[in-house]
């Protein structure tokens, strides 16, 4: 059996193995695909795992022997499930590997805004310490979170996880979501969300990208928020008007910013958040500690392995 990885290298740059996934078929990794090249390399493999290589119809109608597709993330809008159904191919994705891994990085972005730790930094490295008459100097507003208000946009894992450190920094949560009973359960309070848009000090999103999603955070909804408010965005990049968000920083309306994705990635020059202020942006690494791919991996394997057992997993079109 031949099993082909279309873009292995995001997941495994060459610090973990491929061995558990070479034991169940003949194996081939490219590190990138691009599109004029997606048919030659699957060839007659009936197993392909792709994390951001888009396979759809066109591919499926010249592949007859395609039987599974692995997806290597949980998001799988890179494949186009229904048709995949329609030729009797299986898909799977990864649901809940990084959900620890991007609640902490939500705060490592978190806690940059406030503190500007890098930029603090950077100063000491270049005299102005040394140079100052004081023992205790620093160059931005530092800001506590103690007391402070934080807003939950998406209430699924990594939301409730979220939730937990939060509560652990001594923040006020509130929380929007779709299951209201999960998060009276957890002890966050619900909020409507003009309600949750009007009194949290800082906004975090965790929600999937949908069309009611699509475009959320906007010109009319970033004036619905607090004055001075702060904004972070490790779901998805479209759920932000980037414009909009940078005229916000620009003009003092909002005070910071950090985003780990962007509208079109690998990011554009022409991005307005490249010129906003107090804007920080991460390239789409709040899922990717070693631990967590090991787990992705792992996950995947295993993903493989039932279906070949015949009693699949993870599928996302059954």
């Amino acid at each position: 059996m031949k099993i082909v990885v279309l873009d292995g290298y995001t997941l495994n740059p060459g610090d973990l193995s491929w061995e558990r996934l070479e034991e169940l078929g003949e194996l081939d990794v490219y590190d990138r695909t691009p599109k004029d090249k997606i048919l030659e390399r699957i060839g007659s493999a009936e197993i392909v795992f792709t994390n951001k290589t888009p396979l759809g119809r066109d591919v499926f109608e010249k592949l007859p022997g395609l039987k599974y597709i692995g997806v290597l993330a949980t998001g799988f809008n890179v494949v186009d499930v229904d048709a995949a159904k329609e030729f009797g191919i299986t898909v799977t994705n990864v649901p809940d590997y990084g959900t620890m891994a991007v609640a902490q990085f939500t705060f490592a972005l978190l806690l940059e805004l406030c503190h500007h730790v890098w930029e603090h930094n950077l100063a000491v490295r270049s005299g102005e310490w040394s140079r100052s008459a004081d023992f205790c100097f620093y160059k931005y507003p530092l800001i506590g979170l103690e007391g402070k208000t934080l807003g939950i946009i998406g209430f699924g894992r990594i939301g409730r996880a979220v939730a937990n450190i939060a509560r652990a920094f001594g923040m006020n949560v509130l929380a929007y979501g779709r299951n209201k009973n999960t998060i009276a359960e957890s002890g966050i309070r619900f909020a409507e969300f003009d309600e949750l848009l009007a009194e949290s000090d800082v906004i975090t999103l965790h929600c999937p990208l949908t069309e009611s999603t699509r475009g959320m955070i906007n010109k009319n909804t970033i004036s619905r928020m607090k004055d001075g408010a702060m904004l972070i965005n490790t779901a998805r990049g479209p759920i932000i008007n980037e414009a909009d968000l940078a005229e916000a920083l620009n003009n003092g309306k909002l005070a910071g910013a950090a985003v780990d994705v962007v509208s079109r990635e690998p990011i554009r020059e022409d991005n307005p958040l490249l010129r906003a202020k107090n804007c920080i942006i991460t390239p789409h690494i709040a899922w990717a500690p070693k631990e967590t791919r090991e787990r992705l991996m792992k996950i995947a394997v295993e993903n493989l392995r039932s279906f070949l057992d015949g009693n699949p997993v993870n599928v996302v079109n059954p």
